[in-house]
């Protein structure tokens, strides 16, 4: 077996060790004789372990009461539209990063006044805004402020969360579970699970009881978070095998430490490129401000797209994949994720300060 180190910005790398579990037991989940795609989502067994993935996502996030864990089908582009059709009433706020938080304007217009609370699509998304209730103008009867915690195409990621005075809703996708948070400053947050926590499928959304008690009942059922926390997430057939996957990786960042634990990993496996990006002169071009800079996505450019094209290629054959940019910015990418290991971001190192002494 060739195991390339894979910085896929998602799906994306899965810890070795649970690949490995997942693999031994795939014919027979927890004695029943059966596989966990064959089990029944009204089973005592599935029950149990769905169960304890929750408690373990609130021990490991110490979330407080007042809260309830989801699973759901889908992913977070879902999400643009169900965050907008439950919690958009009157206008809702949104802080533009990147793409993605863009993109969830953009789907929420569809059902309700929306508005640009801030924006840094003028400087090319380069940094985070600083938000305060002085910096910012937010307008009568504002449901919400959407924020997206990590911007996976440019490379930008919020070090300390807005506290404005009304409920926030976070995206937090492709930071989920790489650090702490506190998770009592949000009214909403959703993560689709393919970055840091499990196969494509499936979105963890964690919500605030008071939150939920404002949203919309004019909309159907399954559109509903409301129903969800009413049927425990089986109002349909959850997404088996995604939560069962993401037991095993919640398992796993227990058994490492915890999340304190984690983003200690995850600041040295990004120091290391960064460090190389910084003492280039100039031959790795850094996109984020230093102050903004993800954990999870290390975007940059070289001097030319010809440049940047024979990078990944020579990467690919040295078995780093997945360092093309993001086709809609170009440049090139290397997301970190949780399950990428530090001897991967060392073999990256390796290859360039190895590809800038031949190309210089």
């Amino acid at each position: 077996m060739n195991r390339v180190y894979n910085f896929n910005a998602g799906p994306s790398a899965m810890p070795l060790e649970v690949l490995r579990e997942v693999q031994e037991e795939f014919l027979d989940f927890n004695h029943t004789g059966m596989s966990v795609v064959e089990i029944s989502h009204r089973s005592a067994a599935y029950q149990a372990m769905q169960d304890e993935t929750e408690t373990l996502l609130k021990e490991l996030l110490h979330i407080p009461d007042g809260y309830h864990v989801i699973f759901m089908q889908g992913g977070g582009s879902m999400q643009f539209i169900l965050h907008a059709q439950n919690f958009l009433r009157h206008k809702g706020a949104y802080v533009k990063t990147g793409s993605w938080s863009s993109k969830a304007q953009e789907a929420a217009k569809f059902y309700g006044a929306t508005y640009e609370l801030a924006s840094g699509e003028a400087q090319n998304y380069k940094a985070i805004p600083l938000l305060t209730k002085d910096t910012v103008d937010l307008q009568p009867d504002t449901d919400y402020v959407y924020i997206t915690s990590n911007e996976t195409i440019h490379g930008l990621e919020w070090k300390t969360f807005p506290k404005l005075g009304v409920p926030l809703i976070c995206d937090m996708s492709s930071d989920f579970l790489s650090r702490p948070v506190d998770v009592s400053q949000f009214d909403f947050i959703y993560a689709g699970i393919q970055k840091n926590v499990g196969p494509a499928g499936c979105v963890i959304a964690i919500v605030k009881d008071e939150f939920l008690e404002k949203a919309r009942t004019d909309i159907p059922p399954y559109l509903q978070y409301a129903t969800f926390v009413k049927k425990d997430s089986t109002y349909n057939t959850p997404p088996v095998f995604c939560i069962y996957f993401v037991n095993k990786v919640l398992h796993w960042l227990k058994n490492l430490g915890g999340l304190d634990v984690m983003e200690a990993r995850n600041k040295k496996k990004a120091k290391l490129i960064y460090d190389v990006i910084d003492n280039s002169q100039g031959f790795y071009i850094g996109h984020a401000e230093k102050n903004s800079r993800s954990l999870m996505n290390v975007t940059f450019n070289l001097q030319t797209p010809e440049l940047e094209k024979r990078f990944a290629e020579e990467a690919t054959k040295a078995d780093l994949i997945g360092l093309k940019g993001h086709r809609s910015v170009g440049g090139c990418r290397a997301s970190l994720y949780n399950a990428v290991t530090p001897e991967g971001c060392e073999a990256l190192v390796d290859f360039m300060q190895r590809f800038q002494t031949l190309h210089s």
